[in-house]
Parts: C-alpha cells; sequence; structure tokens
C-alpha cells in the first residue's frame, strides 16, 4: 500500500500557536470576576487537627472565602480506592496534606490569608520507609481502610498494605529446584517528578443554570467529570469539562488536584474561581513516580538459560492510593520483573504501601523503568559470575513467538532479536573503546500498546474542508497532527483540507483520555473508521450527481472523480453543499473500544557509552543507540520526538532526578534544586528505527511513549561496571555513590 501522507514528518498542528505564545493554557484563562485560591499544607508527616482559627485571615482586606473540612461534604476521592480527602478534617498523614483553602480578589493576598491561619497539631508516630511500615507495631495510617469505597479485592491483611498484585508461570520451587546456580540481589529506586512545566492549575465557574464549568490541566476529561461528581455530589449532567493544552504530562496530568477546592469557593462566593500550585506544591504534594525495593531471585541451568524467577516488589505509596488509576490500586509495571525473557517457572508478588509521604501516582511507564534497571542489572551481575558475555547472555534468554508474558499474554510477531542486535551493531558493541574509564553497557525492555476508548466525529463542510472534532487532549506528544494525518490518508486530502476542534465533555458520551501509549491506537481507529465512514458517504452522495455508482468513483485531491476518467468530478464544497439543501450532513462519528492487549508488543533496546572519572566518581554519558521495534511511523518527527524524549526521561531517572528528604521532609522544593537534565547533559543519541506493518496501530504501527526510558538505567548502570569496576543497586546512580564504591573497592 502506498501511502502519501502517513509516513511524512509533518509539523504539529497546534505548533503555531504554542510558539507564538497564542496557546491558552489553564493558567492563562481568564473569566470575568475571576477570584484565585490557595491552600494550606500541613507542615507535619502526621498529626491529629486538634484546632484551626481561621479569624486572623477571613479579616485580611481582599479576601473572600476560607474553607475546612467542616464547610465542605464529607467524602473521600481519588481514582481508584477513595481514600482522599479533600481537606483533612481530623489528621494529616505527609507534609503537604490539605488543611485549609483560601480565596481572595488577587494570589498574593490568597498568600498572605493562608499564612495567617492557625492551626494546633497532636504529633503522631510516623513511618517512612515501606518495609518497616509493613511490620507489626508500625504507625497505621488508615485505620478505617477497609471501608473505602473501591477497595481492592485482593487487599491483604498486612499492615499498611493497600494491595497486593500476583503473577505466576509454571512451578518456581521446581524450577529452583533445577537451577544450577541462583543469584539473589536487592535494587531501590527513588521518588521522582514527571518534571512537566505547567503546573497543576484549574478554573471552575458555575452558570445561571447551574452547571459547572471546569477548565484543567488535565488529560482525562470525561473520568474526571466521573470524580468530580462523585466528590461534589452532583449529578455527572451538571458537569462540563473544557479542554485547554497541556503544558506536559508524562503520566501526572490525571488526577483532580485542587479542583474540588476550587468548586467550592466559587459555590461560596459566587465567583470563578483560578488555583495554580506553586512548584514547591508540585514537588511537596504532587504525585511522583513511586521509589521501589526490588529483590531479584534468578535460577539459571548449566547452559546459561533461566529456569526461575521469584521477584518481591515494595512500592511506597506514600500517603493515599487515590492517585493511581488501577483499579486493583497497584503499579503493573511489576510484571515486567519478567523482562524480555523466557522464564519458565516465574513468580511475582508486588505490593504497594503506605507510609507518611507524599502520595505517588503515575509517571512515564509507571513501575517499568524501577523494574528494568533491576532485571537489566541483574543480568550482567549474572553474565560477569557466569562468565559470559552480557550481549550473548541476553541472546540465550530472549522471547520468543508463543512465549507467555506474566501477566499470562501469549505473544506474537516478537522481534527483541532483531532489535538488540540492530541496536549492538549500531553502536559497536564488542569493538574497542576509545580510551580507559570508558565503558558499555545494554538495556532492553518493551511496552504494550494501551488500551482504551476514544471517539472521533468527522464532517465535511462547505468550504470542502473536513472537521475532525477530538476531546482526546493533546499533552504535548503531538496527538492531533497524528490524527489529522490519519484522516487526510484515508480521504487522500491534502493536510491543510483537514482542521482540528476539540470539543468538550458534552460533546460524546464517554472515553479513557491521555496515557498508556495508548491514543494513536485507540483514537487513531477511532478516527480510521470514521474517515472509512465519512468516504462511503461521499461517494454515495457523488454517485447522484455523476449518474455512477460509488465503487466507479474515487476521492482526490479534494474532489470525487470518475475512475480512469479525471475530468469528470464534483468538488468536495459541492457535495457539502448538495447534501445541507436537503437538510441534510455529510458527518460520521465512531467510537472505538480496544478492551484488551494484543498479542504483540513494542521492543527497546539500548546501549549506552559512558565515561567515569575514577578521582571523582562523576559519569559522563557519551553516547546512547536506541534500536525500537517500530512498525509503522505516521510521523518520522514525532515519533524521533517521543524516542529522544523518553531516553532524556530516563537519563534523569538515572543520574540526577531524585526527591531528596528526611523523615517525610523534602528538600528538593525547586527545579534548581531538583536536577533536571538540562542541554549540556544530553548526549549523543543515534536511533535505529525497526519498520513493518504487524502493529495494531492505524497502518500497522506500535507503541513508542514509553518504552525508550526503561531501559536506560539499566544500560547505564552496566556501562559503568564495565568502566571502572562499581555496581550501584540504588537509583539515581550519583558520583557520591560511585567514589564510595570506589574507595570501597580500592580497600579491597
Amino acid at each position: 500500500m502506498t501511502l502519501t501522507v502517513v509516513g511524512k514528518p509533518v509539523g504539529r498542528v497546534e505548533g503555531p500557536g504554542k510558539v507564538s505564545g497564542g496557546a491558552t493554557y489553564t493558567a492563562d484563562l481568564l473569566l470575568p470576576g475571576m477570584i484565585w485560591g490557595k491552600v494550606l499544607r500541613s507542615p507535619l508527616p502526621h498529626a491529629k487537627i486538634l484546632s484551626i482559627d481561621l479569624s486572623k485571615a477571613r479579616a485580611l482586606p481582599g479576601v473572600l472565602a476560607v474553607i475546612t473540612a467542616q464547610d465542605i461534604p464529607d467524602v473521600l476521592i481519588g481514582r481508584s480506592i477513595y481514600d482522599t480527602p479533600v481537606l483533612s478534617k481530623e489528621r494529616v498523614r505527609f507534609i503537604g496534606d490539605k488543611v485549609a483553602a483560601v480565596a481572595a480578589e488577587d494570589p498574593d493576598v490568597a498568600e498572605e490569608a493562608v499564612g495567617l491561619i492557625k492551626v494546633d497539631y497532636e504529633e503522631l508516630p510516623a513511618v517512612f520507609d515501606p518495609l518497616e511500615a509493613m511490620q507489626a507495631g508500625a504507625p497505621i495510617l488508615h485505620e478505617n481502610f477497609r471501608s473505602y469505597r473501591h477497595l481492592p479485592p485482593d487487599a491483604p491483611d498486612i499492615p499498611n498494605v493497600i494491595s497486593h498484585l500476583g503473577y505466576n508461570l509454571g512451578n518456581v520451587g521446581e524450577g529452583f529446584r533445577q537451577a544450577h546456580r541462583i543469584f539473589e540481589h536487592t535494587f531501590r529506586t527513588q521518588w521522582m517528578h514527571q518534571g512537566y512545566l505547567e503546573p497543576h492549575a484549574a478554573v471552575v465557574s458555575q452558570d445561571d443554570s447551574g452547571r459547572i464549568h471546569v477548565w484543567a490541566s488535565n488529560k482525562m476529561p470525561f473520568r474526571l467529570k466521573e470524580l468530580l461528581a462523585d466528590c461534589l455530589l452532583v449529578p455527572q449532567e451538571r458537569i462540563v469539562i473544557h479542554l485547554l493544552p497541556i503544558g506536559g504530562d508524562f503520566g501526572g496530568k490525571g488526577a483532580v488536584m485542587d479542583i474540588p477546592l476550587c468548586h467550592h469557593l466559587s459555590v461560596l462566593t459566587g465567583r470563578p474561581v483560578k488555583m495554580v500550585m506553586s512548584y514547591a506544591e508540585e514537588l511537596m504534594a504532587g504525585n511522583p513516580r513511586h521509589p521501589a525495593v526490588i529483590t531479584l531471585k534468578t535460577g539459571v541451568n548449566g547452559e546459561g538459560k533461566f529456569i526461575a524467577r521469584q521477584a518481591s516488589v515494595i512500592f511506597n505509596s506514600g500517603a493515599y492510593g487515590g492517585f493511581k488509576p488501577i483499579p486493583n490500586v497497584s503499579i503493573v509495571g511489576a510484571a515486567k520483573a519478567q523482562g524480555c525473557y523466557r522464564i519458565p517457572h516465574l513468580k511475582i508478588d508486588s505490593y504497594c504501601v503506605y507510609t507518611n509521604t507524599v502520595p505517588c501516582g503515575h509517571v512515564r511507564g509507571p513501575g517499568d523503568p524501577q523494574l528494568i534497571f533491576a532485571v537489566e542489572s541483574q543480568m550482567d551481575m549474572m553474565a560477569v559470575e557466569l562468565g559470559i558475555n552480557p550481549y550473548e547472555f541476553r541472546m540465550k534468554n530472549l522471547l520468543q513467538d508463543g512465549d507467555k508474558l506474566a501477566t499470562g499474554t501469549a505473544l506474537e510477531q516478537v522481534r527483541i532479536r532483531e532489535t538488540l542486535e540492530a541496536a549492538a551493531r549500531a553502536a559497536g558493541w564488542g569493538s574497542r573503546k576509545p580510551r580507559r574509564n570508558v565503558g558499555r553497557g545494554i538495556g532492553i525492555a518493551h511496552r504494550h500498546i494501551g488500551i482504551g476508548d476514544a471517539n472521533t466525529e468527522l464532517e465535511l463542510e462547505e468550504n470542502g474542508q473536513v472537521l475532525l472534532t477530538t476531546t482526546i487532549p493533546d499533552t504535548g506528544t503531538g496527538a492531533h497532527t497524528i490524527l489529522r494525518q490519519i484522516a487526510c490518508e484515508v480521504l487522500d486530502l491534502a493536510l491543510d483540507k483537514v482542521r482540528i476542534r476539540v470539543g468538550t465533555t458534552d460533546h460524546f458520551r464517554t472515553e479513557s483520555g491521555a496515557g498508556a501509549s495508548r491514543v494513536t491506537h485507540v483514537a487513531g481507529k477511532a478516527t480510521l473508521h470514521a474517515a472509512q465512514q465519512l468516504k462511503d458517504l461521499m461517494l454515495n452522495e457523488a454517485s447522484k450527481a455523476l449518474g455512477k455508482t460509488p465503487q466507479e468513483l474515487e476521492i482526490h485531491g479534494g474532489r470525487v472523480q470518475v475512475r480512469g476518467d479525471s475530468g469528470r468530478g464534483i468538488e468536495l464544497a459541492k457535495l457539502a453543499t448538495l447534501a445541507r439543501s436537503r437538510g441534510e450532513a455529510l458527518k460520521t462519528t465512531h467510537y472505538f473500544n480496544a478492551a484488551a492487549h494484543p498479542a504483540v508488543t513494542s521492543f527497546c533496546a539500548q546501549v549506552a557509552e559512558v565515561e567515569v572519572d575514577p578521582e571523582t566518581g562523576q559519569v559522563k554519558v557519551l553516547k546512547i543507540t536506541c534500536a525500537h521495534d517500530a512498525g509503522t511511523v505516521i510521523n518520522p518527527l514525532a515519533h524521533q520526538g517521543q524516542i529522544e524524549g523518553g531516553i532524556i526521561h530516563g537519563l534523569g531517572f538515572s543520574l540526577t532526578e531524585e526527591m531528596k528528604g528526611e523523615e517525610g521532609r523534602l528538600s528538593t522544593l525547586s527545579l534548581g534544586d531538583y536536577k533536571l537534565p538540562n542541554i549540556k547533559d544530553i548526549p549523543e543519541l543515534r536511533t535505529v528505527v525497526l519498520t513493518d506493518t504487524g502493529g495494531p496501530v492505524p497502518f500497522g504501527g506500535k507503541s513508542v511513549g514509553e518504552g525508550t526510558t526503561s531501559p536506560v538505567p539499566g544500560a547505564i548502570a552496566n556501562a559503568i561496571f564495565d568502566a571502572v569496576g562499581v555496581r550501584i543497586m540504588e537509583s539515581p546512580i550519583t558520583a557520591e555513590k560511585i567514589y564510595s564504591a570506589l574507595r570501597e573497592l580500592g580497600k579491597k
């Protein structure tokens, strides 16, 4: 099949508005009479609230309302388990828990008023480490846990454990009995913020009919409407979510955050209310990546092939579980303890645990980078012990067609072998290194194409353009451009003949929103089918005017013409006019739902090359080579951006990004302290794209949004070991950790 628009490096449809400053983000929105909200947060990790004195705050000129939990419905909220208060009523559970909220004419006045609220606390024992929180006698954070709505069905009877997720293949006990060698190692990972530049923001107003209007930096508008209806105790029909551009997401823009407070303050004052989190609040009380403690016990036979693996994965959930969207409140990335490897006997146990720390949510590839860091690090550790080249060790154990993942999915079209070969070849694996203290390391991973549902509406307008209506937010990935390319390909139209309209939640009934590497899959399929249906409508309409059957006609260059006779045809604008003259419209709507993961997954293999200064432990990443099993690439420009963006995200997780703190109190409360990678940290990036047409995405594509992040930490850890012989088993891998390990190695 010859493609004319799909496969071309097309610029973003929303690009001009964003680079010119014309795009309106939530924090830019101004409504008549709008006022500002601000939140008072707890300074203690665990405490009873004895009293709250609001008198000084209420007396401050310009303050219009001050509320506590006593002034709003007594409900708990969440994306899955409902365990999170809108405002803390009797107890706070982490430093940053919300206690009161203020509305004022000016944001500075609101900030000042928050500082005038006096709260008396009785401090309670706290627990910060998830392993300690699981022990008998640990402080219990949620005494009424069993009464919460949407409680995970498999919540175990272990102190502070929210959920247990287990995966089993074969008989792990029998597998270990057959093993020639058994290796066991424990790895730890850190808190990591998503690092988007736009903080959470919301504006809420209520119109004369009582409808609640919400503008928010949220990527799941329909789910947000459902959650707000539960939280505000109103029917969903009273709420409409208006979509605005989202200034970065990386998994973090799915929670309700301060939106309910905006509503309560708006109702109390009768005016629209805006709330914008500061970055100190983002780092203190956002929904960062879960820290994890991962223990892998792996058995191999005499040929160096895997026989069995048992994995224990403990995720630090923080004070609440409500930021997680998964119904069983688990992190499904725990299944990646299998890696990309054939393991006949496999047992994985994953736990999410309450602690008195910042509540955690989803970040690019939830759980995947933590697990792949551990899996790929252990791969090289075992290879060294067995005396096998790390590349050859992987090749011995890779997944093959028909193998099952830990989730039970049997795979088809497995391309990890070709992908790893391509990465090793492009990186010069096995070739001479340029100098001493330079090392190379491999990391591999896979990421399923996301599931969910989406809608697309297409309508032929009287100017000959096609209007594409979507309610999928563009989080910065170029999703709307991709949808436009798909429609243009089916309808044989130039890109400027399809325009994008972003609807509200009034436009469709439901859909799952952006995330989980699913947008091009589900919204793309909705667009593909809607375009095919519109094409049929256009051909049927043209057949009446031209006296030919639809099969004798084709669409080309903005008109319908007779096949083999380009001189006979009718312009698309004329078709729309003819239909509307009869009171009809050439319009189609398609709803697409992918309820189960396909048997095809997307593989990524990377080789990192680093140089380590043995005197200081400082790491310089020289090059990262990435081979990606991509299927059909719809937009090479956007696709490469996703690959490189994912690598850079993984680079930060590997080396620099960490929300540091002690006893529940974070010390990294600005982006200056947090250390996102900047342009000088980015190494040479080489990409090899392996294409085919076997993916489930329109035209045979596969996922790309999250898969390139996960292999980076393991590849870098392995490269550091190759360079200077020290193994760091806790991320991020800082110069201080390497320096200490080198000093210890020198003593030995």
